[in-house]
């Protein structure tokens, strides 16, 4: 099953829902997780012992069940959402199966963003392929003077809506 993983509520949730259709259309299971929904706090080593919250376990069961992941995030003041580098953070301090979250899971990236999204990409290339994953190639990419349906006709990075690169 294909988790797609969206950390926020508005165009990233659309794309992801987008990715979702697409996924549908090749036969592929695919379910949507809204992270934005989901009640965990903020990562911090002095609260650590009030631990992630009563949603947590839903998000970390999730990952253990998918085949794959596709992360919808936009970028954040040139880096990844702070709830999901939150949620990485409590996945990686509880529970004995951290790594085997994500050895070997292929995720793929994908972002909205205003500020065109390269950097939030690359900060989560870097992380996920840290933790073990196996980032996927090409990441989608859909930009702000784009409403959600649309689609890059240049042929550049990749279309919303996964039509040609993730078939």
């Amino acid at each position: 099953m294909l988790l797609i993983l969206s950390t926020t509520a508005g165009s990233n949730l659309e794309l992801g829902r987008k990715v979702e259709e697409a996924a549908g259309k090749k036969g592929i299971p695919a379910s949507v997780l809204d992270l934005s929904e989901l009640r965990i706090p903020l990562f911090c080593m002095r609260d650590f012992e009030a631990g992630p919250g009563a949603d947590y376990p839903q998000l970390h069961q999730q990952i253990l069940d998918a085949d794959a992941l596709w992360i919808a995030a936009p970028e954040y003041n040139g880096s990844t959402p702070p709830n999901l580098t939150s949620a990485i953070a409590w996945m990686s301090t509880t529970g004995d199966d951290f790594r085997e979250m994500f050895a070997g899971l292929p995720v793929a990236l994908s972002t909205h963003s205003g500020g065109g999204g390269q950097k939030v990409l690359s900060a989560m290339r870097m992380q996920f392929s840290h933790l073990g994953a196996t980032v996927i190639g090409r990441e989608p990419v859909s930009y702000t003077h784009l409403r959600a349906h649309e689609t890059r006709e240049d042929g550049g990075w990749g279309r919303v809506g996964v039509k040609k690169k993730c078939g």
